[in-house]
């Protein structure tokens, strides 16, 4: 399969050598109020230092798990409003022995042997098909906005299998697939 020339491994990031570039995770905080920076700090009673460290961590995680209650309540609500139920609407399934392709409201979902992938309609840039020149051969390519496709060839039982598959894919795209994004 070929894809886009690129680099192979990704740049390291900061985080793998500074843990401090990891969001969320910050120092403890100091147990000294009055300290001044430079100057040697007198000792603190072993509660004092004990206590500090829980505490900031109970913040954190608080504030933490707020943000994720209130970012799943919004994809919650998100979801319900854009995804129509499965049976409205036109459907495009295609399957030999070995490959299958399906389309309809949630996307397009490609399987061979063991291989799978999905694709909700905001991920995908094109969808392309054609039929072999001879033969039974159906090919279906998923193209995404990163350059990248994905081809799956279906072996149709006969040659008007594939004229069909092409209009009811058509049908589908028609429907779901949104060209201005």
């Amino acid at each position: 399969m070929e894809q886009s020339n690129g680099p192979i491994q990704q740049p390291l990031r900061a985080a793998s050598a500074d843990p401090g570039f990891i969001p969320g995770l910050t120092g403890a905080a100091s147990p000294f109020k009055d300290a001044v920076p430079g100057r040697p700090v007198q000792d603190a009673p072993e509660e004092t230092v004990r206590d500090a460290v829980p505490e900031a961590e109970a913040e954190v995680e608080a504030e933490v798990e707020a943000e994720v209650e209130a970012e799943v309540e919004v994809e919650a609500d998100a979801e319900d409003v854009a995804r129509p139920a499965p049976g409205d609407g036109p459907s495009f399934e295609a399957a030999d022995r070995r490959g299958r392709i399906v389309a309809d409201a949630e996307g397009v979902r490609l399987s061979y042997d063991e291989e799978a992938c999905e694709f909700r309609w905001d991920e995908l840039a094109a969808v392309e098909s054609e039929k072999g020149r001879f033969g039974k051969r159906f090919t279906v390519t998923v193209h995404t906005p990163d350059r990248r496709w994905y081809p799956i060839e279906i072996i149709a039982p006969d040659r008007g299998h594939i004229a069909g598959w092409e209009a009811e894919l058509d049908a589908v795209l028609d429907a779901y697939f949104d060209e201005a994004s």
